[in-house]
């Protein structure tokens, strides 16, 4: 059953209200502000109201079955944003769309993404590795409290934050010690609460959710945290291919891994799994990863 904590719920219903797009005019929506206390957008948030947008014109019986964008600005946390939305083409089977998202009079971001008709065909899938269930390990936050006095404010505050979506780890060392191991990581993930049944918004949340801990895992191989003052990250694009209908809020198993880190870019990649070892989606991310220095001067 989804969790019933207030807090959690209370996240879930911003995420949702943030993905509730205003129509303004014939391809153009405007999407609210995202949740306070960002610095900057959370490209989960853009990558998910992008798919909504891109949704609401495209005729019923027809699902995104693939996405990829690219973030070109980072984006402003108290300003809604401005969604226009490219009918490419309206075919037989499948959609193609194209979608800018504006803000300050600039594209801060844009998505290519293509629609299908539901039809049957051949089936097979990489098989769902085998892992703990979520039921059987502790919930992040409060493994982090159990050593919190250790850990720098940074960390502290990603982790006690609010979150719309519940995660669960079979190994959390890493943010526990600074030792260099393989950059693969698998996490279950889930809405924290039950959401609408418009599969639009299972997709669209779990988009939101595909962002959150990809790219970090790129930085397991150098022993580093997204906390590090001496780390510049930053996604600069993101793709996701879905494969067959799921619910976002059952459990999902995320596996991860960075098979490519070169020229200040990091590669990372996942699969992500229902509960009942069917492949739902795949997603590949490159992103920012820098190592800052005295001299450093940002972009």
């Amino acid at each position: 059953m989804p969790n019933d904590d207030a807090a959690p719920q209370s996240a879930l219903h911003d995420l949702l209200r943030t993905l509730d797009l205003e129509p303004i005019e014939d391809n153009l929506f405007l999407g609210p502000r995202g949740i306070e206390g960002w610095q900057r957008v959370f490209g989960g948030q853009v990558l998910g109201q992008s798919l909504v947008a891109a949704a609401r014109t495209v005729e019923p019986g027809r699902l995104m079955h693939s996405l990829h964008g690219y973030f070109l600005l980072a984006g402003d946390p108290a300003r809604p944003i401005l969604y226009d939305v490219e009918r490419i083409r309206d075919g037989g089977s499948f959609t193609t769309r194209r979608v800018k998202a504006i803000q300050h009079g600039r594209p801060i971001f844009s998505m290519s993404s293509s629609f299908h008709k539901a039809e049957p065909g051949f089936e097979h899938q990489a098989p769902m590795p085998d892992l703990p269930p979520p039921e059987a390990l502790p919930n992040p936050k409060d493994v982090i409290d159990q050593h919190i006095d250790a850990l720098p404010p940074a960390m502290r505050s990603y982790w006690s934050r609010e979150r719309p979506i519940e995660m669960r780890a079979p190994d959390l060392s890493r943010y526990l010690t600074r030792e260099k191991k393989p950059p693969a990581q698998s996490i279950w993930i889930r809405a924290n609460g039950t959401l609408p049944d418009d599969p639009v918004i299972h997709q669209a949340v779990l988009a939101y959710a595909s962002d959150f801990t990809l790219l970090d895992t790129a930085l397991i191989a150098h022993g580093k945290l997204l906390f590090d003052a001496d780390v510049q990250l930053a996604s600069l694009d993101h793709g996701i291919w879905y494969h067959r209908p799921f619910r976002a809020d059952e459990w999902m198993l995320y596996v991860q891994d960075s098979p490519s880190a070169f020229g200040a870019r990091g590669f990372c990649r996942g699969s992500i799994y229902a509960r009942d070892g069917q492949l739902v989606a795949s997603v590949v991310q490159e992103g920012l990863m820098r190592q800052r220095t005295s001299a450093f001067v940002p972009n």
